[in-house]
């Protein structure tokens, strides 16, 4: 199969089209970096003390009724108790003065039964002060952002996978339209708990956006403008978010209005829908060819550029995929899984190395070639995954598939680079899979033979299958 940049070389780096996918991906990310780092401002914590309810209490009293204690070497009111409002009230009502009538470190302390009083001199409110997260609920403040790290964990994996399987674009903009709509919901938040979940998922939309963002861009860009665009053009964007937060935050200090502020511009990136396609790469992986040659003609016409007629001729092979899951199906209902993995392995493997022989002016055998490769190898992978459940105990069966379904995501992750190996030597890429082609179908003829056998309940039993 001739290289996918190969096949869109004629559109160029750096047309209209590419201007367009460009500055409109990389302005998507700045709420990525105003979204991060909110909650240093949203959840922090103003100067507080113990409420003290209207009281007929003497100035002198009013001044001492919160105990002072050593904070970091310095003299200051307690945040988190005060001294008995009914003792102080009755000693303030028989005109006792404190500190020369009464011993204050005598006096009975309580906590904050009737809330907190909280200092405005730098913000209006936070969720501190919206939820009192202070004293015995100060853990729920760092906790906060805890939980949108979470968020942006899980994230990171499920966006990488729904990207995978949807496509580019469709993840993109709903993880877009979950950051902005559970962040936007934070602000009618009736408790904390309420405002952590919808803080988690709007991180789950925060890092879903920002990495389908990065992958959409890298895909569809190529050269030089794919570097600048995956080291300068969304870094720097996302930088920006984090320089225009501390602004929003001077003129906003109220963190529902911050939030607001943060979220409704987000809405002016629902056009961007018209102008940003799917990856015509990723529609390619998955078969869909014709829809990803009306992107790259449509690319064409923005730039210009007139398109050749066929432009993604060879990766018609994807068509043999189907008649390769029915002989996947057929092997696995009538052959040994173990000579019916291995056969389909060396199959593939066989025509990566028959692939070189074949004369430049015969692009037809080349591409028959590659077909013959591809249709092993999907026949192998089908038959694998099943293969794969039927050995391993129930105790394990889920895990042990997971585990293998998470390997074979890492040779996803390496193709790429060795694909790049053609550069010093053509058929270099060929050879090197070919040949861990080959030690796969040797080394599955040493597994267990699963067909015709009951899936093992336990790990004796599967030990006790023949190999």
């Amino acid at each position: 199969m001739n290289d996918y940049d190969e096949s869109i070389a004629f559109l160029g780096h750096w047309g209209c089209f590419q201007k367009t996918v460009f500055f409109l991906l990389c302005a998507s990310t700045i709420p990525n970096g105003t979204g991060v780092l909110s909650i240093i401002f949203v959840a922090d914590i103003p100067a507080h003390h113990c409420r003290i309810p209207e009281a007929n209490l003497t100035q002198d009293w009013l001044n001492v009724v919160i105990p002072t204690e050593v904070v970091n070497g310095k003299q200051e009111q307690s945040s988190c108790s005060r001294y008995r409002l009914d003792v102080v009230r009755n000693l303030s009502a028989q005109g006792f003065i404190p500190g020369r009538d009464v011993n204050l470190t005598e006096l009975q302390q309580e906590g904050c039964v009737d809330g907190w009083s909280y200092s405005r001199d730098i913000y209006q409110s936070t969720i501190v002060s919206q939820f009192d997260l202070v004293c015995a609920d100060q853990w729920k403040q760092p906790f906060s952002s805890t939980v949108y790290f979470l968020g942006v964990l899980c994230g990171s994996f499920f966006a990488g996978q729904l990207s995978d399987r949807f496509g580019r674009k469709p993840v993109f903009f709903i993880t877009m339209a979950c950051q902005t709509i559970f962040t936007f919901a934070q602000v009618f938040s009736p408790s904390w708990t309420v405002f952590s979940i919808l803080l988690f998922l709007s991180g789950l939309g925060q890092i879903g956006n920002y990495v389908s963002a990065f992958v959409l861009g890298s895909e569809i860009l190529s050269g030089k403008v794919r570097v600048l665009y995956a080291s300068l053009g969304v870094c720097l964007c996302f930088a920006l978010g984090f320089l225009i937060l501390p602004l929003f935050a001077y003129f906003l200090r109220d963190w529902k209005s911050l939030l607001l502020a943060l979220s409704l511009p987000a809405l002016l990136y629902i056009p961007l829908w018209w102008f940003i396609p799917e990856s015509p790469r990723w529609l390619v992986s998955q078969g869909r060819v014709e829809e990803a040659e009306a992107i790259v003609r449509n690319a064409a016409k923005k730039n210009h550029i007139e398109a050749p007629k066929d432009i993604f001729q060879n990766f018609i092979v994807t068509a043999v995929e189907v008649p390769a899951y029915i002989s996947a199906w057929l092997a696995l209902a009538y052959l040994p899984r173990r000579y019916a993995a291995s056969s389909a392995v060396l199959l593939g493997a066989v025509s990566l190395f028959l692939i070189q022989l074949v004369p430049q002016n015969l692009p037809e055998l080349f591409i028959a070639m590659e077909m013959l490769g591809k249709y092993g190898f999907t026949t192998s992978s089908s038959i694998v995954f099943t293969y794969t459940t039927e050995i391993y105990p129930t105790a394990i069966r889920s895990t042990a598939t997971g585990t293998c379904a998470t390997i074979s995501r890492v040779g996803s992750c390496i193709a790429p680079f060795v694909f790049q190996l053609g550069v010093y030597f053509k058929y270099l890429p060929y050879i090197l899979l070919g040949s861990l082609a080959v030690v796969s179908a040797i080394a599955t003829l040493f597994l267990p033979e699963t067909f015709g056998k009951p899936l093992p309940e336990t790990f004796e039993q599967m030990g006790k299958r023949e190999r």
